[in-house]
């Protein structure tokens, strides 16, 4: 029997914390000690690392990877330098000369967003494929992922999963398939179908509690983004098209569930936006532990899958409801870089402004909690010319080159992500 929800949140404590603390709960204490942050060697943000430090690292280049900006060599020598031997990532390794512990310290989450990370910055292939290495290692034969090694599958893990194959310029349906099962099999398995509440339909789960599917919201976001195939990092929705939501189609059979990846992509799209509409445009957490109040987050995540999925209408509303004032978004962002992370990404994809955010420049917020970025104004398209150019990404000569490889007995194999409990 699958271990209860609350037996897998105190197994994977840091990885809810972190979450927590990306979605509506209060920011990471600062060192205990009172020393200053590690900023200084390169990674951001002057809270303490120990939740969150791969991940808000990995969310902070994704959203400067959005606007154009390439963060300093030593912040990405940072994040490169968290890897475990194996592959793996770790949430935080104060003391990187120290081996990780394989069987508990290192995080699918932190692994997934870490592989997106690097496969965005690019020159770090080593490091990316090794990364999906792990992630190829570590995945069940229903096609998931749990947020630790042999921590059972949950849709989070798992979606953040497919994020870092697709970074790496991978279909996940067939460059990550154990026991006969893609990721996108595990996902659809959490999906809520037509013999649920009306309002429920669409919604993922984010494991079964006592062998039920309960809709959770930051798993319901987090899948509507893997459904599409993506990861964090995707392109501004077009301003002359807009796809209405259209909920799971129950006439005529009370236990339909959406039956491939797209559908379920569609399913959860309408459950967001009703439930977004429900609670005037905003989301509120679904976290264990964490404050009672609006999710901040969870909030941005459903407004990113959401123009991601082309419903731009759909997405505009809690964009709104995120760039107003007194929401005090933008407050709960300040001087957290995945939480600006999160807000870049969101108005990145939704076609907004993330440099003129309600009024606030959250690009330059967000390139003051680290070292000074190596170019703060080229253009997302130039940035990219770059990367193919200076050979850092995954051209199509470096996939002839590595296939090359693999035919002399090498091996193949190249993926890349990480999940956040933001």
């Amino acid at each position: 029997m699958a271990p209860s929800f609350a037996v897998h949140a105190r197994r994977g404590a840091a990885a809810l914390a972190t979450a927590a603390a990306l979605g509506a709960g209060a920011a990471p204490a600062a060192f205990a000690d009172g020393s200053p942050s590690p900023a200084a060697s390169g990674l951001y943000g002057a809270k303490d690392p120990q939740f969150d430090g791969v991940f808000r690292q990995s969310l902070a280049f994704l959203a400067q990877d959005a606007v154009g900006v390439s963060p300093a060599p030593k912040a990405v020598d940072w994040l490169a330098g968290q890897q475990c031997a194996d592959g793996g990532f770790a949430g935080y390794r104060a003391d990187t000369g120290k081996a990780c512990d394989a069987n508990a310290g290192e995080f699918t989450d932190a692994t997934s967003a870490a592989v997106q990370a690097l496969a965005a910055v690019g020159g770090r292939a080593g490091a990316v494929q090794k990364g999906l290495e792990w992630l190829k290692a570590h995945q069940h034969e229903d096609g998931g992922w749990g947020m630790t090694p042999g921590g059972a599958t949950d849709a989070n893990s798992t979606s953040i999963a497919v994020g870092a194959f697709v970074a790496a310029g991978q279909d996940p349906a067939k460059a990550a398939v154990k026991g006969g099962k893609s990721p996108y099999d595990a996902l659809l398995s959490f999906q809520l179908g037509c013999d649920k509440k009306e309002d429920e339909r669409g919604a993922f789960a984010y494991m079964p509690q006592n062998g039920e599917l309960l809709p959770n919201d930051l798993a319901s976001a987090a899948a509507a983004q893997a459904a599409l195939g993506k990861g964090f990092l995707t392109g501004p929705a077009a301003k002359d098209a807009d796809r209405p939501v259209a909920p799971l189609d129950c006439a005529g059979d009370e236990k339909a569930k959406p039956k491939d990846a797209a559908a379920g992509a569609e399913a959860v799209a309408a459950y967001l936006a009703k439930k977004l509409d429900a609670g005037d445009n905003h989301l509120k957490s679904s976290m264990p532990g964490a404050p009672a109040g609006p999710d901040f987050g969870t909030t941005a995540d459903a407004t990113l899958a959401l123009a991601t999925g082309g419903h731009r209408n759909a997405a505009a509303k809690p964009l709104a409801w995120l760039q107003a004032k007194d929401n005090k978004a933008v407050e709960w962002a300040q001087g957290d870089p995945g939480r600006l992370a999160k807000l870049v990404l969101a108005a990145h994809a939704a076609g907004a402004d993330p440099r003129d955010f309600g009024g606030t420049d959250l690009v330059k917020q967000l390139n003051e909690t680290g070292p000074a970025p190596e170019k703060a104004s080229a253009s997302p398209e130039k940035k990219d010319e770059e990367k193919k150019d200076d050979g850092g990404g995954f051209g199509v000569w470096w996939f002839f080159g590595l296939f090359f490889v693999a035919s002399v007995g090498v091996g193949f194999l190249l993926s890349g992500r990480k999940k956040n409990k933001l």
